[in-house]
């Protein structure tokens, strides 16, 4: 793992097992379980049903780029989000520099921060944000990486790249 390598986000299916007890005070479900049932236009389903949504396995994508290229890192984005995930599989000296204009967001965590009122920061931090795993290679692996990926049936992009330094660095 060295600077310059790529960094690419698998899309997740929803918040998947991330900061449920923060979902329910958001919405105030424990007071008001009947928001399950209110449809949300922006998500073109229940509130419930997007919550529900199952957590999407990655392991035959994953494994599919594995044997072919050789990949520097995995994270799998879950309870901690980015700040705690990403930096277990990071070498020493080197952090993670994700684009926040390149990570796909899906409608649902903009209303959950706009319902708790809670801080960008602390979504990245307790939510996957739409990221549900990512994969560091060499920068002249990506391209190749990325149509593995899209040829098992997902939806990947670029998220960053590794830079020197300590932890993840959203920019």
């Amino acid at each position: 793992m060295a600077p310059g390598d790529a960094l690419i986000a698998l899309p997740s299916s929803g918040v998947h097992s991330n900061g449920f007890s923060l979902v329910r005070r958001a919405f105030g479900i424990d007071a008001h379980p009947e928001v399950l049932a209110r449809p949300e236009a922006e998500l073109g389903c229940t509130l419930g049903e997007a919550l529900l949504a199952p957590t999407k396995i990655y392991v035959k994508p994953v494994l599919a780029v594995m044997n072919e290229l050789p990949v520097k890192g995995v994270s799998h984005i879950t309870g901690g989000g980015f700040y705690e995930n990403i930096p277990r599989c990071l070498k020493k000296g080197c952090a993670a520099r994700i684009e926040t204009a390149a990570v796909r967001t899906p409608p649902l965590f903009a209303l959950l921060q706009k319902a708790g009122g809670i801080p960008e920061r602390d979504m990245y931090n307790t939510f996957n944000m739409g990221v549900g795993m990512v994969l560091i290679t060499a920068p002249e692996h990506a391209a190749r990486a990325l149509e593995l990926l899209r040829a098992s049936g997902e939806d990947a992009y670029l998220l960053g790249e590794i830079t020197a330094g300590e932890g993840v660095i959203l920019c």
